[in-house]
């Protein structure tokens, strides 16, 4: 298995793309479409590059999956889908973040709330193959209700549940998020071998260092400023409930989110042909 990851400054997110060398066969992980907020203009800088990188190195995709609807940027997922192919995959629990955001958006006419936009809804302990490679699902709730990781041979790709060392976790904040729930995920993760690898979705690195997304379970046992292999649930939930009162809500959040449950298809057109965004007052 070969790793090969893309690093997006605007939302400091990582996609990452597994690659099967025995067959050519590839899946990429969260990918990012490029959306600038002020001017409502979408490019697609972000996807273009994983989508060239497959292409120049004779790969063939057969999924883009997805670790949870993301808060900070829009999915490239279904735009990839339309170029290139592959099958679209997220949790199961997706259903439950579209029956508490639909309404807010009031976007029931183009949301299934069965997921049947996308084309996999992954349940905990799925197996599933990327040519020759088995990868296996684990749900990892916490950060959101739909979280899940992918564990392909001795490496996990993680989405949000977890951070490098020196930032901890993600937050615990958003909607059917729960802190003791991110504890429980946690502790899954710690349970697997030492030595296996850790891809992260985010970093945030210092002014004038590069941005880090390869850690190990060992490492975070250790290391991690929020959860340790000796951290108690109780001191955990205490010190991510009172970091995430210091946070703010995400710049993309309400682009992202309506984008994201709808697999990354943007709203149908209005009449005059015109998809937007909608912002809804008063509701976060």
């Amino acid at each position: 298995m070969q790793v090969k990851s893309f690093f997006d400054k605007d939302t400091a997110t990582i996609s990452h793309i597994i690659i099967d060398e025995t067959t050519n066969k590839c899946a990429i992980v969260d990918p990012v479409y490029n959306f600038d907020l002020n001017s409502g203009r979408l490019t697609t800088t972000s996807p273009e590059e994983l989508i060239g990188f497959i292409i120049q190195h004779n790969l063939s995709l057969e999924w883009i999956l997805e670790t949870h609807a993301h808060a900070d940027h829009l999915t490239a997922a279904n735009y990839i889908k339309s170029q290139i192919g592959g099958k679209i995959a997220i949790g199961d629990g997706i259903k439950q973040l579209i029956e508490y955001w639909t309404p807010i958006f009031n976007t029931g006419a183009d949301t299934p709330k069965s997921g049947a936009q996308f084309d996999k809804l992954f349940k905990d302990k799925e197996t599933f193959n990327i040519g020759n490679l088995e990868a296996k699902v684990i749900t990892t709730p916490g950060h959101t209700p739909d979280s899940i990781s992918y564990i392909v041979e001795d490496t996990i790709f993680v989405g949000d549940v977890i951070f490098m060392p020196y930032l901890g976790t993600g937050r615990a904040d958003f909607p059917g998020g729960s802190a003791e729930d991110i504890y429980d995920s946690i502790q899954k993760i710690y349970a697997l071998p030492d030595t296996t690898k850790i891809y992260m979705c985010h970093d945030y690195p210092a002014k004038g260092e590069n941005p880090e997304w390869i850690s190990s379970v060992g490492e975070q046992k250790e290391h991690n400023k929020l959860i340790t292999k000796n951290t108690s649930k109780k001191q955990f939930i205490a010190l991510r409930n009172a970091r995430d009162k210091q946070l703010a809500v995400p710049r993309l959040l309400l682009p992202s989110i309506q984008t994201n449950i709808r697999a990354g298809k943007l709203n149908d057109p209005d009449g005059n042909k015109i998809s937007y965004i909608k912002i809804p007052i008063n509701k976060i």
